[in-house]
């Protein structure tokens, strides 16, 4: 048996989000790193999600943090990342979606 793995990753708002947060006053602070994941097995190409359902899964993981309602919190720089395995009748596909956590100071 043997297996490749394909990994790419994306820059831009796959889910054209409108939201404008402007960064050139430095009124903000970075806070941390964060991320969320999620994954889906194809067999014989049925089972799973599509692409875009997978990148709202692991954005809503990220975004699953009790201390962002209601704060002056948001994620920037995010980055999409999609890796895939495949087997002979079986493929994982797997999403990270990542960003840096900034706090609003004033």
């Amino acid at each position: 048996m043997s297996s490749c793995g394909i990994h790419h990753g994306l820059t831009t708002n796959a889910n054209v989000n409108t939201t404008k947060v402007e960064l050139s006053e430095n009124n903000f602070e970075i806070i941390e790193s964060v991320q969320g994941k999620s994954e889906a097995l194809y067999v014989f190409g049925i089972g799973g999600f599509s692409k875009e359902a997978m990148i709202a899964e692991a954005r809503a993981d990220m975004l699953r943090r009790p201390d962002m309602i209601g704060s002056s919190k948001a994620v920037i720089n995010e980055t999409v990342e999609i890796s895939h395995t495949l087997f002979p009748v079986v493929r994982l596909y797997k999403v990270t979606v990542s960003g840096h956590l900034i706090e609003f100071t004033h």
